[in-house]
C-alpha cells in the first residue's frame, strides 16, 4: 500500500519532468503559496516582455502606460491611460507570443471574459490589441482601486460585519454567474478579487475551465492555500466545487484577516485542513480512492473546529463557512444556494426594497387618481388578464389578441363604472343583438362565432354579482359563445 507521502513526490517528480523545460516561478505581488499551472503555461510563456516593448505598441493603439501595477509568471499588468478619452485603463500583457489576432480571441481567458461579460461583479474587457510585430497579446480591462489581500494587509481591527458581508455576496454572485455560464476559475483567491468603492469584481481568469470538460484535470491547480482537498488528494478529479472551497477560505481571511490553511507543501495543505476540520470519514476517501490508482490512510482526527480561529463570528455566517467548507464535494454549497442563506438575508431585503422602489413609476398618462384605479381593478378582477393587470395600472402595455382567451363575461361589466380617459371599445360580432363594453388599450377586432353556448358563470366571482333584474335582459346574454373554461390551464 502506497503513503501519501510517497505518492505525493511521485506526482511532484512527474510535474517536474513536464515543466523542466519552464523557469521557476517568479516572486511576485501574488505570490502568497504556489501556482504551478496556469492558462497560457508554453515554452514561450516565460520570454520577458521588455517594459519598452509594451509602453511602444500600447503608444500605438492610443494608450499611454502610467505605471507598473504587477507581474506575474506569465503576463505583467501595468495603468493605462486612453489618448482618445483620457480613461484610464488596466492593460494584462501577456508573456506568451502568439502568431495571429485570431489566435488572441481564441484564448481561453479572453473567451471566457468575453462570454461573462457584462455583470457587475465580473471584471469587463474593453478591447483586445494584438501587435503583429512582437506576437504580444494585450488585455485593456477596466481599473479597479486595489485588490482583497492589498486592502486587509497590515489591519489590525476586524473589518465591520457588514462590509465582510457585503463583499462575499458579491463574490457569491460572480460565482454563481460564471457556474450559469458553464465555466469555473480554478484560482480564486483575494489577489483575483478586486475592489472599487465597495464594488467588488472578480478578475484573471487565465485557469479558468468549462464545467462540461472532462476530467482529469491539471493536477497542479489553483494557489495551494486556497486549493480544495479534491485537488490535492486526487489526480486531477474536481470540478466546480472547488471554487466554492476558494470562497470559503477568502471568506474566512476576510473575516480574521489571515489565511486559513497557510500550508507550505502540499502534505502541509493536507495536514493543515485536517487539524481545522478533521479527518474525513471513510466514505468520502473512497470516492478519492475511485478516482485515482493510490491508496492512503489518515489516522482519525477530531479538527479543533473554525469557531476556535474566529470566537466571535455570528451564527449565520459560521453556518454558511461550514458548508462553503464541506470536505466532500458533493456536500459542498452551490454558490446559487449560497446567496438564498440566511447570512445574506438583510441585503436580500435591501436589494429586494430598492428594485421595488425603482420600478414604481408614476401614474397613467390621463389617469391619476385611486378612484380610477379602484375602478380599473374592478373591471379586470374576474378575469386571469386582470391578475396580470393589476398592480400595473400605471403602465400602458400593448396586449395581443390572444391574451384574451378567457376574458369574463359581458355580464360582469353591466354596471361598470366609466373611467375619467375614455378607453377604445371591443366591438364582437355574434348571431344576434350586439354589446358594446370598455376594455383597456386593446384595437377593435372583430370575432364570428359558428355558435352559441349557454354562459358560463365564474364560481368564484358570483357571489360578488347582482342577479340580471329582468328575464330578457338575463336571456340576451345567453346568446354569448364562450371558450369552454380549462382549469388545468389557468382558467377561471
Amino acid at each position: 500500500m502506497m503513503h501519501y507521502s510517497n505518492w505525493l513526490i511521485g506526482v511532484k517528480n512527474r510535474a517536474s519532468l513536464r515543466n523542466a523545460c519552464k523557469t521557476p516561478p517568479s516572486t511576485d505581488w501574488n505570490n502568497r503559496g504556489n501556482v504551478v499551472e496556469m492558462q497560457n503555461n508554453s515554452p514561450q510563456a516565460n520570454e520577458k516582455t521588455s517594459v519598452l516593448t509594451v509602453t511602444t505598441h500600447l503608444w500605438r493603439e492610443g494608450y499611454k502606460v502610467i505605471k507598473k501595477i504587477g507581474e506575474g509568471t506569465f503576463s505583467e499588468v501595468v495603468k493605462t491611460q486612453s489618448l482618445k478619452d483620457g480613461k484610464f485603463y488596466a492593460c494584462k500583457t501577456m508573456k506568451q507570443t502568439i502568431n495571429s489576432m485570431e489566435q488572441a480571441n481564441n484564448l481561453r481567458e479572453v473567451q471566457a471574459m468575453k462570454r461573462l461579460s457584462p455583470h457587475a461583479n465580473i471584471i469587463q474587457l474593453h478591447e483586445l490589441i494584438f501587435d503583429k510585430e512582437t506576437g504580444t497579446v494585450s488585455l485593456i480591462c477596466e481599473l479597479m482601486e486595489m485588490n482583497i489581500y492589498e486592502f486587509i494587509q497590515g489591519k489590525q481591527t476586524p473589518l465591520p460585519e457588514y462590509t465582510v458581508k457585503h463583499y462575499l455576496y458579491q463574490l457569491c454572485k460572480s460565482l454563481e454567474h460564471m457556474h450559469s455560464c458553464g465555466i469555473f476559475h480554478r484560482d480564486v483567491k483575494p489577489e483575483n478579487i478586486l475592489i472599487k468603492q465597495n464594488i467588488l469584481k472578480l478578475g484573471d481568469f487565465g485557469s479558468c475551465r468549462s464545467v462540461y470538460s472532462k476530467p482529469p484535470h491539471t493536477e497542479y491547480i489553483s494557489t495551494r492555500w486556497y486549493r480544495a482537498p479534491e485537488c490535492l488528494l486526487t489526480d486531477g478529479y474536481y470540478s466546480l466545487k472547488m471554487d466554492i472551497w476558494s470562497a470559503g477560505c477568502v471568506f474566512f481571511e476576510i473575516m480574521s484577516l489571515n489565511p486559513l490553511f497557510p500550508g507550505t507543501n502540499e502534505l502541509d495543505q493536507v495536514a493543515k485542513i485536517h487539524d481545522v476540520l478533521g479527518t474525513p470519514d471513510r466514505s468520502v476517501l473512497q470516492k478519492f480512492k475511485q478516482s485515482r490508482a493510490m491508496h492512503f490512510n489518515f489516522p482519525p482526527k477530531k479538527g479543533f473546529g473554525i469557531s476556535r480561529l474566529i470566537p466571535n463570528c455570528p451564527a449565520p455566517a459560521l453556518s454558511l463557512l461550514y458548508q462553503m467548507l464541506a470536505y466532500d464535494p458533493d456536500e459542498r454549497i452551490t454558490a446559487e444556494t449560497a446567496l438564498r442563506h440566511t447570512y445574506f438575508r438583510e441585503i436580500r431585503l435591501a436589494e429586494k426594497k430598492a428594485d421595488t422602489l425603482h420600478r414604481v413609476p408614476g401614474t397613467m398618462d390621463g389617469v391619476g387618481s385611486s378612484e380610477t384605479h379602484s375602478s380599473l381593478e374592478h373591471i379586470w378582477r374576474p378575469t386571469k388578464l386582470g391578475k396580470q393587470l393589476r398592480g400595473r395600472h400605471t403602465r400602458q402595455t400593448p396586449l395581443m389578441s390572444h391574451n384574451l382567451k378567457h376574458v369574463a363575461e359581458p355580464v360582469l361589466r353591466r354596471n361598470v363604472p366609466q373611467c375619467p380617459t375614455e378607453l377604445p371599445k371591443l366591438n364582437m360580432v355574434v348571431p344576434g343583438p350586439q354589446y358594446s363594453f370598455p376594455v383597456s388599450t386593446v384595437p377593435a377586432f372583430m370575432v364570428t362565432h359558428r355558435s352559441t353556448l349557454p354562459a358560463i358563470m365564474s364560481k368564484k366571482c358570483q357571489s360578488r354579482l347582482a342577479k340580471p333584474r329582468d328575464e330578457p335582459h338575463g336571456t340576451a346574454f345567453k346568446t354569448y359563445y364562450m371558450p369552454p373554461l380549462d382549469r388545468k390551464h389557468g382558467g377561471y
